[in-house]
């Protein structure tokens, strides 16, 4: 298949998907979501595959959204006048190429070193499992400003409580502190990582993929009848809000002016976040 953001590569009974943006530590452009649900689509047709393996190329599994394509060039934010339904229909677009992860009949385990963070943290919680090295780092800074996790998956990993306390601060936590949470299955060292995770899917991959597949979707139904689908949508219009806010706008100004790294930089660093806006200066 042709990719440009992912590679798709199966060995045995086990199909890898690989975000392949290194230079950019694997940063969501707009080819990636969509080829990740076509991945995941080829290994579910794949009658010999059972297992599938979401991974990043390089040092970090994904830092997010690519901010110089959306934030520094302003593809993440509409003319005055917002058009919510056109964003609804884009976001929403991208939450269910994630979601593919979830909904894929085949069970997926996502191998996370270096960061999941921001949207790459959607991609990783999206996964049935997740692995982290010790001290990789998982978080959704966007909480802060110009950004809602349109996935909604915090607050099914980890309960209401420690969901908040993710959210309502955009921290990251170190993969240590993820599995004590039970936010993912287990924190390894870095460099027994790979070995670990080839461990969980040759395990599941002597299952067949019939009573994988019935598991999966018996204890998916529990999240879905919780009320998942309408948490996403609320979840994915507040995104949309969060970008076309005044202090959204703020964001996307400072990062169109100064570049997306001093943006960032102000947002994570805990200064206050100006409300209603305010000069870029």
């Amino acid at each position: 298949m042709d990719f440009s953001s992912i590679r798709y590569d199966v060995d045995g009974r086990v199909a890898t998907i690989t975000l392949d943006r290194p230079e950019r530590l694997n940063a969501i452009d707009q080819a990636m979501p969509g080829e990740v649900r076509r991945a995941v689509e080829a290994a579910n047709d794949d009658a010999g595959v059972h297992v599938i393996v979401l991974a990043g190329a390089g040092r970090s599994f994904c830092a997010g959204y690519d901010l110089k394509e959306f934030a520094e060039a302003g593809r993440g934010t509409q003319a005055a006048v917002w058009d919510p339904i056109k964003d609804y229909r884009v976001m929403k677009r991208n939450t269910d190429d994630f979601m593919s992860l979830f909904r894929s009949l085949k069970p997926t385990i996502c191998k996370v070193q270096g960061h999941a963070v921001a949207g790459g943290s959607d991609l990783a919680l999206c996964c049935d499992l997740v692995v982290m090295a010790d001290d990789a780092r998982i978080g959704y800074m966007p909480a802060r400003v110009w950004g809602c996790p349109t996935t909604a998956m915090w607050v099914y990993r980890l309960g209401a409580e420690r969901a908040k306390r993710m959210l309502l601060t955009g921290d990251t936590i170190d993969g240590r502190q993820a599995a004590a949470w039970g936010l993912v299955l287990e924190a390894v060292a870095a460099e027994r990582l790979d070995e670990r995770v080839a461990e969980l899917a040759e395990r599941m991959a002597g299952v067949p993929v019939n009573q994988l597949v019935m598991q999966k979707l018996v204890i998916n139904q529990a999240l879905e009848n919780m009320g998942l689908a309408g948490s996403q949508i609320l979840a994915t219009v507040f995104d949309g809000i969060t970008r076309h806010s005044p202090e959204g706008r703020w964001f996307q100004e400072l990062a169109e002016a100064r570049g997306f790294h001093e943006a960032v930089e102000w947002r994570d660093s805990g200064r206050w976040i100006p409300e209603g806006g305010g000069p870029v200066g």
